[in-house]
């Protein structure tokens, strides 16, 4: 669940602190920073997400994903102590989630796939803060800015998954549960011998479409052109989603969806950025 385009980064508003290592805690008092070295097995956020909650409760096979080790500020550290136990969850496959209970209302639920370092998630949570965001990625730093930036803005509509989004969608949530599904510049895995890896196939349409409510959007977006071209391919033969383009080509970037930094960098390098917005149909 990389971004081809949001590339992580360590520095962060909010988060000014001296970044720690995979190896370290990061203990605070005010205006004092505590490093200290982990014990082998020791968890690295012992209250934050855990470091593969599935385990080996699930099968083997080709994931979309590559867990990436990066260094983690001192203040995503601090959101992730202080902020998982309340708007984290381990995606460990062993119950069904109550997304009433999670969020605390039934306001409308959107699952976000691979959100980087949070930023056009946050946005999208303060412009509408009626619709529940519950976004997955397995990039540390990134699940605590997210966390920071959630905290920061008082978005309590916002809620931060750690793992794998198959073992979301097929073991932890009903039917009919989800309000949208959005993936935003997923790794395109260029090379073909490695296009199997892409999220974007009609077994993860098939999956997806048994957990979004009929009328429920399905909105992708990608900078890397032939990867934008084989979403449009799949999702155009698969009979439960429908363009919501009456040409059934690629569309307009929707207002809700922010044009991030990192995004507009892109474009005045001449990335051509593609969004697909599908409807999932009624059989």
């Amino acid at each position: 669940m990389s971004d081809s385009l949001h590339t992580p980064e360590t520095d962060r508003p909010g988060t000014d602190e001296q970044p720690g290592t995979d190896g370290e805690h990061l203990h605070h008092l005010p205006g004092v920073s505590v490093r200290h070295t982990r014990a082998k097995g020791e968890p690295r956020f012992p209250d934050g997400p855990k470091a593969d909650p599935a385990g080996s409760h699930f099968e083997r096979r080709i994931r979309s994903f590559q867990p990436r080790r990066s260094r983690v500020t001192a203040g995503q550290a601090d959101a992730l102590q202080r902020l998982w136990p309340k708007w984290g969850l381990d995606i460990d496959g062993q119950r069904v989630v109550d997304l009433g209970e999670l969020f605390g209302n039934g306001n409308p639920v959107v699952l976000e796939i691979g959100f980087g370092m949070g930023e056009a998630t946050a946005q999208m949570a303060a412009a509408d803060q009626e619709t529940n965001i519950l976004a997955v990625d397995v990039h540390t730093p990134g699940q605590g800015n997210l966390l920071n930036l959630a905290d920061q803005n008082g978005l309590n509509n916002v809620r931060v998954g750690n793992g794998d989004a198959i073992i979301l969608l097929r073991e932890m949530l009903a039917p009919d549960s989800l309000d949208g599904l959005r993936v935003y510049f997923p790794d395109p895995w260029p090379k073909k011998r490695h296009h199997k890896r892409r999220l974007i196939q009609p077994e993860f349409l098939s999956l997806a479409a048994t957990r979004l409510k009929p009328g429920a959007l399905l909105h992708c977006a990608t900078d890397w052109e032939p990867y934008a071209e084989q979403m449009l391919e799949v999702l155009t033969g698969h009979p439960d989603f429908e363009n919501t383009c009456a040409n059934g080509g690629f569309a307009p970037r929707p207002e809700f969806r922010p044009l991030t930094r990192f995004e507009g960098q892109g474009l005045d390098k001449g990335h051509v950025v593609n969004d697909v917005l599908f409807r999932r149909v009624q059989r």
